[in-house]
């Protein structure tokens, strides 16, 4: 079952975590030495930067007089000098660090796919495929900016502080507390605002995931959508799911808004400040100093207001990682043992011991199941919808890993080999038959990327496609999208058993391999199949009965396990279960 639908949001409202954080910059160790150059360049541009004000006090105190122009001139190069040197470093470290983050996202996302590759079935059947590419893209786009500059950022603007802190109490220490009495002011309004804005940021966050999930829905199901012609209900769902989101977001802003203006109005407050108690109160003091602690009081505001930006980015993308890390930190279920050898050359001999399976506890869907199959054999697993015939055949995979007893290939347990060496040896087609986006050609060696063209337009001659594709404009290299799109259902069930049959497999499994091809094709189909087959093990699922009759063994599934087996005329013969249903069919 689905841990959640398209609009249920995802809790993000954790307290600050910083484990989260630290466990990212691990991502960051590995660029450290380019970190610490670019801290330098900003600590450097930084210090350059804050000898303005200096230049332009001893400028207007000691360069006003007719007879100090070629002095004053150098105050103007050396202001400009000041000005385009701290441009210079700023502008390299930005570029550095633009470049680390880039990469630690990279990082990021390369460790993020590869463990989805490796994620059992289960995750994806109890998720929302929407859900999971918000985390991939959307969250790990938000942490970006943290990894780019974030960091680098928060410790830069904490020097910038201390620089200007100590330049102020270097020029005017009495002006310098004037400027510090608005730090209480400032934090409490500060504090007020970061609250709530946090919350409504990851609520903000929320509502975009709802409405990626549906996105990504209502693409993959628009046919069905217009058979049933929901067109007007989905638009309606997108609409409040969009309004949920506009809404959500329009309050994050307006919080996110309070913060410069609330930094703008102190900032204000103690400039005047400094000109009333300079002008009013000091009267010793030069117009100079007073214009010089003017402007490092500016200077003091605009770090304070970026670390509280920091401050908010820092904490919703510890939000961020912790939905990027709990993903990480999944646990890959069906997975290679300690010690896992290479599975031998398969033979073809399968064996269930005692086998019970279920996808959810306390509800199984095998009970003790046993069976013996020859090398060679061809099995049809026939049964009702849901009795576990797919089931069966996951389980020869190792697509899920057994609730009790054992399956042996070859009398080895395929617990104990590596899943790439037990599955590169099987044939598998499920019911859906998914077609990448790329060539035809590019599909059918998709499990095979080493067999030549002439093996892959053999493998289409055997399913019956091949004529098919060389009527297409561009043949074997025709570029087809993603699902297949301009091919027939049947075409692509084709194409993708031709891909099964050219990957060689020593165990082939059909899932309802032919359940989209008409009756004329699957009887041209049948021939190349008996060919395919002939010494090698084969599971094939069916519904029409008609295309297992010459299968070696029948079983029927049902009530959990195995209640018959045998040909299809002994298993008629009985008159159970396999009678009846073939006789319902022939009806």
């Amino acid at each position: 079952m689905a841990r959640n639908k398209f609009d249920i949001d995802e809790t993000l409202e954790t307290p600050f975590d910083i484990r989260h954080l630290k466990r990212a910059l691990v991502y960051a160790g590995k660029y450290r030495k380019t970190i610490f150059l670019s801290l330098f360049i900003s600590i450097l541009a930084a210090g350059v930067s804050l000898l303005s004000p200096l230049i332009v006090q001893y400028a207007v105190d000691n360069c006003m007089k007719p007879d100090t122009i070629p002095l004053l001139a150098v105050c103007a190069a050396g202001l400009l000098l000041c000005i385009v040197t701290s441009v210079f470093l700023s502008r390299t470290r930005a570029k550095m660090m633009t470049r680390v983050g880039q990469d630690i996202i990279y990082d990021i996302r390369r460790d993020l796919f590869r463990h989805m590759q490796e994620l059992p079935f289960e995750y994806y059947d109890s998720r929302p495929h929407g859900k999971i590419l918000v985390r991939v893209i959307n969250y790990v786009n938000s942490v970006s900016d943290l990894m780019t500059n974030g960091i680098i950022n928060f410790v830069l603007e904490m020097m910038n502080l201390l620089f200007i802190v100590v330049f102020m109490f270097f020029v005017c220490w009495q002006l310098a507390l004037v400027v510090l009495c608005g730090l209480p002011v400032y934090a409490a309004v500060i504090l007020f605002i970061k609250n709530h804005q946090r919350k409504a940021w990851q609520a903000t966050s929320n509502k975009s995931s709802n409405l990626s999930a549906y996105l990504h829905e209502s693409i993959v199901g628009v046919q069905i959508s217009q058979v049933f012609t929901r067109e007007k209900v989905n638009a309606e769902i997108n609409d409040k799911l969009a309004k949920s989101y506009r809404k959500a977001w329009m309050k994050a802003v307006g919080y996110s808004n309070l913060v410069w203006p609330s930094t703008d109005i102190v900032s204000t407050l103690t400039r005047a400040a400094i000109y009333l108690v300079g002008l009013l109160y000091m009267p010793g003091l030069s117009l100079g100093t007073i214009l010089a602690m003017g402007d490092y009081s500016a200077r003091f505001w605009q770090p304070m207001m970026n670390l509280s930006n920091l401050m908010n980015t820092f904490i919703n993308a510890v939000a961020y990682l912790e939905r990027i890390f709990e993903m990480l930190d999944e646990p890959v279920t069906v997975k290679d043992k300690v010690g896992a050898k290479e599975m031998p050359e398969i033979r073809g001999d399968v064996h269930f011991r005692d086998v019970t399976f279920s996808y959810e506890d306390g509800t199984n869907v095998l009970e003790h199941l046993n069976f013996d199959v020859k090398a060679g054999q061809s099995i049809a697993l026939v049964g009702p919808t849901g009795a576990g015939k797919t089931t069966i055949v996951s389980l020869i995979s190792r697509f899920y890993d057994l609730t009790g007893g054992s399956v042996l290939i070859d009398d080895t347990d395929i617990s104990d080999v590596t899943l790439r060496s037990l599955r590169s040896q099987m044939g598998i087609m499920l019911q859906d038959s998914f077609i990448f986006s790329g060539t035809i050609m590019d599909n059918l060696k998709y499990g095979r990327l080493d067999a030549t063209d002439k093996e892959a337009v053999e493998a289409c001659r055997i399913v019956g496609i091949h004529d098919y594709i060389v009527s297409l404009k561009d043949g074997y290299d025709t570029v087809v999208s993603e699902r297949g799109a301009g091919l027939s259902q049947g075409q692509k069930q084709l194409i993708a058993l031709a891909r099964t049959i050219l990957s060689d497999p020593k165990i082939l499994v059909l899932d309802e391999a032919t359940s989209s091809i008409d009756a004329k094709t699957e009887r041209n189909l049948q021939n190349g199949l008996n060919h395919l087959m002939k010494g090698r093990t084969s599971f094939i699922i069916a519904h029409r009965l008609s295309t297992v009759r010459s299968c070696d063994k029948i079983m029927y599934v049902s009530n959990k396990g195995i209640t018959e087996a045998g040909t299809h005329d002994e298993l008629i013969a009985k008159r159970g279960d396999y009678y009846r249903l073939y006789t319902a069919q022939a009806v």
